[in-house]
């Protein structure tokens, strides 16, 4: 039996108007982060193939690759193959990771129009991943900001280490809206919150959040981006949304880590938070059991089973015709 005859998740009675957006976006990264932890190489086609089956299954932002030295993500050395490669979908958007201005420079030259770049919330996490300090990865962004702004283009700013980082411990709130708060004078249209080892609780989240408002920043700026490291996220999910939150990183299959932070694990399953948004009465314009299909078909070319709980679940009954 399939997940549309199954007839769940139940609808439970509507929200309080204010209290949970009427419209989710899913900012799909399965491709892009998802896949970025692999040890064994993802063929291309399989790549595109993928791209065009969640594109199939109405995902509206698919973050297709990052323009990332090859020694530093080999996973993702065939970006410009995939961009030229890629059919894209009309009114799907398919943003890039941009790490510095020769990535800039290959992104344009690839006709990229939707870039993010990765910042992060602590001096030890950058350093690691950026070799700069805290205030120095500014230096390397703002240039890449500008002119992509410059050229039209949209920028999507990440910021690492916003819960717990695992060498310096809890994060400061006020460090990381500090951090957001540059990034978005500098010109990103949107901050995408990362829970990066997965030690976020609700409570936190909130907090956090509502710093940002304090700040003067709204919450229509902000996305969030969690990590199931402690099995909270999506219960962090669901503390974002009842906070006006309304754009939410998943991963399709829950594949995805941080090269950076071996502590993390996968990320928020995009079928799992389906699943929620569901029974919320939420709109998010995807077909869960074509989305479930996807995940399945990937994971039997991984060679491993998905931790997503949905798939688990509806790819079992499927697979059984029970």
């Amino acid at each position: 039996m399939g997940p549309r005859e199954l007839g769940l998740p139940m609808q439970v009675a509507s929200p309080e108007p204010g209290e949970l957006p009427a419209e989710v976006t899913i900012w799909e990264v399965g491709a892009r982060d998802g896949l970025q932890n692999e040890k064994e190489v993802v063929p291309l086609d399989v790549k595109l193939e993928f791209l065009q089956r969640m594109a199939d299954a109405g995902l509206g932002v698919l973050e297709a690759t990052s323009f990332v030295r090859p020694e530093w993500v080999p996973q993702l050395a065939d970006a410009a193959e995939l961009l030229a490669g890629l059919q894209q979908v009309p009114g799907v958007r398919y943003p890039v990771l941009v790490p510095n201005s020769r990535g800039l420079d290959r992104a344009l030259e690839s006709g990229v129009r939707d870039i993010a770049i990765f910042a992060a919330a602590t001096e030890t996490f950058t350093r690691r991943n950026l070799n700069r300090g805290l205030d120095e990865q500014f230096a390397m962004f703002d240039p890449v900001v500008q002119r992509a702004v410059g050229e039209g283009l949209a920028v999507r700013g990440y910021v690492s280490m916003c819960f717990g980082d695992p060498w310096e411990g809890a994060v400061p709130v006020e460090q990381v809206v500090a951090v957001g708060k540059r990034l978005l004078e500098m010109g990103c249209w949107q901050l995408s919150l990362g829970d990066t080892i997965g030690v976020a609780t609700p409570g936190h989240v909130e907090s956090l959040l509502r710093a940002f408002v304090a700040a003067g920043i709204g919450v229509d700026r902000l996305a969030v981006h969690f990590h199931d490291t402690y099995g909270q996220a999506l219960a962090n999910t669901y503390a974002a949304l009842r906070n006006g939150v309304s754009t939410v990183d998943s991963s399709a299959g829950g594949l995805g880590g941080c090269p950076y932070a071996k502590s993390a694990t996968g990320n928020l399953a995009t079928e799992d938070l389906v699943w929620m948004l569901d029974g919320l009465g939420l709109k998010h314009g995807v077909d869960l059991g074509k989305l479930v299909e996807t995940s399945v078909w990937m994971a039997e070319r991984l060679g491993r089973p998905s931790p997503s709980r949905v798939v688990k679940a509806l790819g079992a009954a499927d697979a059984s015709g029970s």
